[in-house]
């Protein structure tokens, strides 16, 4: 059985990641993009469905693991009576084809080690063909081919390879896995020891740059060298999470592939990346989105692949148990066919953030945001599926039509500041009307507070972001008494969840946990209500659930003391980034 989900740290190359659990085991592998087929997937299935552990072969935990500051290269220590070893695992920047290196180093004493490498591409699903070439083990099954280099030999056993081998203080032992297509000739392999040196200079050097020097720099630092470890670097688009199918409720079908990238972090992503001194990935991320979404305006998508693709079809793998039974093993994501009214907003505001930082937009770009108005004009009306991507009957939710306002208020702002040419009373008309409507059928007089859908009285999370998209002032009543209902009927120690799963129809069986990100936009809506200190426990406690290398999941379940859902989130760490932006002073809010 896989490890509990905080038990895992991420590597990655900026093309590829995968997972290391604390017992020396990369158990879950995508090569050679976030995307593609895992050729380690015991994270959703048991070790026959492929990982590949070095680690004393006396077994158990690492007793110490943390990233060498400011890097995506771990390292992890065993220390017992016959002495001390430390692993370091790292993917190097993209040279010839994608590596995984493991360093073995002796630390103290004489340790008997172990690698098991278990090999199964397709998802954990195919065998390949395992032959000693070239001093090297190659690994071939259709397209894909993996090779192994390492300073120690090798043998083969029940579709395995093993090598047993001792170290000794001051040894210092390598190996290097690299994926290659099959019908190439196979890779160069990368100096260990080099590309060691070169990772950690390049992840060094780009945290150097972060901007902010408040008192929460270790964990602003650590979420945005995950968010750019979540980078597909060519195309400079984010993922959502490094995984597939990680439970929001363990056991339960709430199982997604998030292995892509979704508008509606747009503009949460380019203003953090702006305000902590990355102007240029925000600057590569607004490039991203362009692209993405070029084409009628009728058929943006809420989400794409990470170089913009826009069939990412869902799909059911049955031959994987899923984590802790948590089944259907999802890859792929439905939700892309859905109607999402609040990316146009999310688009809007990205573009209208671009130009306030001066990041240098593309003026035709504006003709393609006329274009989403045109759209936008004569939709808004319309129910959708919302922010959460409800599986359930299409609602007339508030968020969706706060974020239709918002392209509005963009539009008209970008007239009015930009020189731009638009049919300014137009946008203004269109804003002025979704505000009259929100405010009279998206809010509930009789308990003071917006709703998640209209004529409802359940309630959403989501709502904590009227004031900081700008669509009411903090020290609005209807604002503060919506702060008051959700910690009241959402929240729990604290923390809230994304909605009541009991009241609304989202298609889905099962419950959830606490959401994290909402519970960081909980965090900023009582800073810009005045209430800081309550703001800053908050943020705190949220800080508290992070693992031991820094890193949140999806969700937080109070009762089992768990995170739950995939891992590493970005939304996650977003919102971590914004919360602390807000607690130094920083405007972070985008109205």
């Amino acid at each position: 059985m896989a490890m509990r989900i905080e038990d895992y740290a991420l590597i990655s190359d900026r093309l590829s990641a995968g997972l290391v659990g604390r017992d020396g085991s990369i158990d879950w592998l995508c090569f050679p993009r976030f995307d593609s087929d895992a050729v380690f997937a015991a994270l959703l299935g048991t070790e026959e469905n492929g990982h590949w552990r070095i680690a004393p072969s006396s077994g158990g935990t690492c007793t110490s693991r943390a990233y060498r500051p400011g890097t995506m290269v771990l390292e992890s220590e065993w220390h017992g009576p016959d002495g001390g070893v430390r692993v370091i695992d790292f993917m190097p920047e993209r040279g010839e084809a994608p590596d995984v290196v493991r360093i073995v180093e002796g630390l103290s004493g004489r340790v008997s080690m172990r690698s098991e490498l278990r090999l199964r591409f397709g998802y954990g699903d195919v065998v390949p063909w395992v032959r000693h070439l070239d001093g090297m083990l190659a690994a071939v099954a259709g397209p894909d081919s993996v090779w192994l280099a390492s300073d120690v030999p090798n043998h083969g056993r029940d579709f395995a390879s093993y090598a047993d081998f001792v170290v000794t203080a001051g040894d210092r032992l390598s190996f290097v896995l690299t994926w290659n297509a099959s019908y190439r000739h196979r890779p160069r392999p990368v100096d260990p020891l080099a590309a060691l040196v070169a990772t950690e200079g390049f992840w060094r050097s780009w945290a150097g740059q972060c901007s902010y020097q408040g008192p929460y720099r270790e964990a602003v630092v650590r979420s945005l060298v995950t968010l750019k470890a979540l980078t597909y670097a060519p195309t400079g688009g984010i993922v959502a999470a490094a995984t597939t199918s990680l439970p929001e409720e363990i056991g339960g079908v709430r199982n997604w592939d998030y292995r892509f990238c979704w508008l509606r972090d747009s503009a949460f992503t380019l203003q953090a990346l702006v305000k902590t001194g990355y102007s240029d990935e925000a600057r590569a991320w607004r490039e991203w989105l362009l692209r993405a979404i070029a084409g009628s305006p009728s058929r943006l998508q809420i989400l794409y692949g990470v170089a913009g693709e826009r069939r990412v079809p869902e799909a059911v793998i049955p031959w994987l148990p899923g984590y802790e039974g948590s089944r259907p093993v999802r890859i792929g994501n439905g939700a892309v066919d859905q109607l999402q009214l609040d990316v146009y907003g999310e688009v809007m505001d990205t573009l209208w953030l671009a130009r306030a930082y001066d990041l240098d937009p593309h003026e035709d770009a504006w003709r393609m945001q006329r274009g989403l108005m045109d759209w936008l004009e004569s939709s808004w009306r319309e129910p959708d599926e919302g922010l959460w991507e409800v599986r359930g009957p299409r609602q007339h939710f508030t968020h969706s039509k706060v974020l239709a306002w918002v392209a509005a208020d963009r539009a008209v702002r970008t007239v009015e500041q930009s020189g731009l040419e638009g049919p300014l009373d137009r946008y203004r008309a269109l804003r002025e009307e979704i505000h009259a409507e929100v405010c009279t059928r998206g809010y509930d007089s009789e308990r003071a507070t917006f709703t998640q859908s209209y004529g409802s009285r359940s309630l959403d999370a989501a709502l904590l972001l009227i004031p900081q998209v700008g669509f009411l002032p903090p020290a609005d009543d209807r604002v503060r008494g919506t702060l008051r209902a959700v910690q009241r009927e959402l929240g729990t120690e604290g923390m809230v969840r994304r909605y009541d799963t009991d009241d609304t129809d989202d298609g889905v069986a099962g419950d959830e946990g606490v959401f994290l990100a909402c519970s960081f936009w909980l965090v900023d809506a009582l800073v810009l209500d005045g209430q800081v200190a309550e703001g800053r426990r908050l943020f705190e406690r949220l800080l508290s659930l992070r693992n031991d290398v820094g890193l949140l999941a999806e969700e937080y379940d109070i009762g089992s003391r768990r995170q739950l859902g995939n891992v590493p989130q970005a939304y996650s760490h977003l919102a971590l980034v914004t919360s602390a932006l807000h607690l130094a002073g920083v405007p972070a809010s985008r109205g």
